[in-house]
């Protein structure tokens, strides 16, 4: 399964890998990763603040950097709609955590039970005191999704859907019937 993942992999672009082995992206944000400071800085530029977990070698992220979030309508949200910082899943650069406990990114993923990437959390405009990210996170995308799954998750962040009665799942299905009837999926 994994060859047959990595020969499809062979013919996408190839993006830009920095000396860490992760992907260089224009919407990743490089902070000294305090998340409530980061948090904060998101809210005041209008932006959803996210955070994204992603691991050198992980073919999974290099699909999404090189055949989803280049798209552009989702690249376009990703630069002006968001606020992205990324996490090393091996990492030894500080975080703080919403919850003031400061540990290396290794440590972070560990705590926040995290065993796959990419994984994306999504935050609300404000987070109380004393939480964990996981705990403040409004929705969690794990893992590698198709363009219009992850357009429409974007939309649905950005819409506040969450909160209300209608769940992502029935929120994509009638959205990707919408996009298709209009001709605009692939």
């Amino acid at each position: 399964m994994i060859v047959g993942a990595t020969l499809a992999l062979a013919g996408a672009a190839q993006a830009e890998l920095g000396d860490d082995g992760l992907h260089v992206a224009p919407w990743l944000h490089d902070t000294f990763r305090d998340l409530r400071e980061d948090l904060a800085e998101a809210t005041a530029n209008g932006q959803r603040f996210a955070v994204i977990v992603e691991q050198r070698g992980c073919i999974y992220c290099s699909r999404m950097h090189e055949e989803v979030w280049v798209r552009p309508d989702i690249l376009q949200m990703l630069e002006e709609d968001f606020f992205f910082v990324r996490i090393n899943m091996h990492g030894s650069t500080e975080v703080t955590d919403f919850d003031g406990e400061v540990m290396e990114e290794r440590e972070l993923t560990r705590r926040w039970g995290l065993l796959f990437t990419p994984t994306i959390y999504f935050f609300p405009e404000e987070v109380p005191e004393g939480v964990t990210g996981p705990q403040a996170a409004v929705v969690t995308m794990p893992g590698a999704f198709g363009g219009w799954t992850t357009f429409n998750m974007l939309n649905w962040v950005l819409e506040h859907g969450y909160q209300g009665d209608e769940d992502f799942q029935r929120y994509h299905a009638r959205m990707f019937a919408e996009q298709s009837a209009a001709g605009a999926t692939d």
